[in-house]
């Protein structure tokens, strides 16, 4: 006699499976989503920044020698020596400070921004109709409105200098220098251009390049340096109020 055969369990589908923890789903994708995170990139071009190394070094070495007047006026002064000592320091540092130490300017690929002596000015490529150079460096913008790039300044030995190299150059038989036009901006051989030329020649190059940009469009900004013409003008009003009494 015949035993009937088992049935045969039936495979566990998909379906039959035992449901996923909800705890341990969002912890799976927390997991995931951390594996896949990447910290943030730097930015693609930071600022370049242009600067007068001759004006720091004669601003530095005047704030010495004012500091260190001033001070022994305060200290060893009679009468109203010591507040006339002050009030001058009070007024004489935030200008020499305007016209040496602060101007710079700063580039990237959206705008251009000139600190000048005492005022600030923003500049989106979009809104800058060229840049020039002839007995100072200058940005116009598309209105026509003209601002002075103090911290770059125009060196005529510099350039006398400049076009010296490219003649030796060009008589050592050089084939690029012999073919380009001494001090003419653009593609110049190398060590024939002064510094601050050079930099005006970037500047023209980043501008034409970013100029339709949609990044870098917008209306120039400038600000006043209230934090340079607050001390000026009150150390000015104060050596004058001492003068007038004294």
């Amino acid at each position: 006699m015949t035993s009937d055969p088992q049935p045969t369990p039936p495979e566990q589908g998909p379906a039959d499976s035992v449901p996923e923890d909800p705890a341990h789903r969002d912890a799976a994708r927390q997991d995931a989503n951390h594996q896949d995170a990447k910290p943030p990139a730097d930015p693609a071009y930071k600022d370049r920044v242009h600067r007068s190394p001759a004006a720091i070094a004669g601003g530095v070495l005047l704030l010495a020698i004012g500091v260190w007047l001033g001070v022994d006026a305060l200290i060893r002064g009679e009468g109203n020596t010591p507040w006339i000592a002050l009030a001058g320091l009070l007024f004489a540092v935030p200008l020499v400070v305007a016209y040496t130490v602060r101007p710079a300017v700063f580039s990237n690929e959206d705008r251009l921004r000139v600190r000048n002596p005492f005022r600030t000015i923003v500049l989106p490529w979009g809104a800058i109709s060229g840049l020039r150079s002839g007995y100072s460096n200058e940005v116009f913008t598309q209105d026509g409105t003209k601002f002075q790039l103090w911290a770059i300044p125009v060196s005529l030995r510099g350039r006398k200098k400049a076009a010296r190299r490219h003649a030796q150059q060009v008589a050592s038989d050089d084939p690029v220098a012999s073919r380009v036009r001494p001090g003419a901006p653009g593609a110049t051989p190398p060590n024939t251009r002064d510094a601050g030329d050079q930099a005006m020649d970037d500047l023209r190059e980043i501008a034409e390049r970013r100029e339709h940009a949609e990044a870098a469009q917008g209306e120039p900004v400038v600000r006043w340096a209230y934090e340079i013409l607050g001390p000026c003008a009150a150390g000015a009003v104060l050596l004058a109020v001492l003068i007038a009494v004294g």
